[in-house]
């Protein structure tokens, strides 16, 4: 278990996998987990092959390709785990999307469109909910476990007094639902395991260096800082909180 300043008690995990880790917060948590924990394997997905990930030099390290709107590569990224391990003991998910290219979150009802609500689903929401599917068999062991989702703040439909960024706050809403529903079955098949949504802050990333003007500089976070503050909160978890939905300072968010 990771403590708030990195340090590893006698119940850390061994065994980590970190989703989405080729760029922004996964690829912070790579760095994190390898320079602060003793994590015996650490897994770690990516898209671009030409990322800094796969530059990193650590045998414990392994970077396998992966995109999580297929299913198939999820389940071939699962059975490669397999043949090392039958347990993983820390699974986030960092996968997520707010614009890419020409498509931006919405501002209005006339900017909507059938393909950019698809692919915001795709996704934050959809994938996600496939990996807690083919995941299921590697967190059904007796120790300690989490499954735990980058999620954000604007996907709370009881805080949403703003408007506006429809297919991303939908998307997330969505995610919280499917994470929250894994929550309830894992307690019968994975009854160790803890899942939950988190919202990072707004961490400086490529996903929020579009729409950063406005946040006060003591509310833009570092990756390394939002790492940090992540993993003390996912430290404190304790087997009831799984289905919870919290943010970076460890308070729970409405739904």
């Amino acid at each position: 278990m990771i403590d708030s300043i990195g340090a590893v008690s006698d119940r850390s995990p061994q065994n980590a996998l970190i989703v989405g880790a080729g760029q922004g917060i996964g690829l912070a948590f790579v760095r994190h987990l390898l320079q602060s924990n003793p994590v015996d394997r650490l897994y770690a997905t990516y898209r671009n092959p030409q990322s800094e990930l796969r530059s990193i030099d650590d045998a414990r390290l392994h970077c396998l390709p992966m995109d999580l709107t297929d299913e198939t590569q999820i389940a071939a990224v699962v059975k490669d785990i397999q043949t090392e391990t039958p347990a993983l003991h820390l699974v986030i998910n960092c996968v997520g999307l707010l614009h890419d290219g020409t498509m931006q979150p919405e501002k209005s009802l006339r900017q909507l469109n059938t393909d950019q609500l698809l692919h915001y689903f795709q996704v934050n929401s959809i994938g996600a909910v496939l990996l807690a599917k083919q995941i299921q068999p590697l967190l059904k062991h007796r120790d300690r476990a989490i499954l735990a989702t980058i999620s954000a703040k604007v996907g709370s439909i009881g805080d949403n007094q703003l408007g506006g960024w429809y297919g991303y706050r939908a998307s997330k809403a969505a995610l919280n639902m499917f994470m929250r529903s894994t929550a309830i079955e894992y307690k019968r098949t994975c009854p160790r395991a803890i899942v939950v949504t988190l919202h990072p802050g707004t961490t400086d990333t490529q996903l929020s260096k579009p729409f950063q003007r406005n946040v006060p500089p003591e509310k833009l976070f570092t990756v390394d800082r939002t790492v940090q503050q992540l993993l003390a909160v996912l430290d404190r978890l304790q087997e009831s909180d799984s289905g919870e939905f919290f943010s970076w300072d460890g308070s729970r968010l409405p739904w």
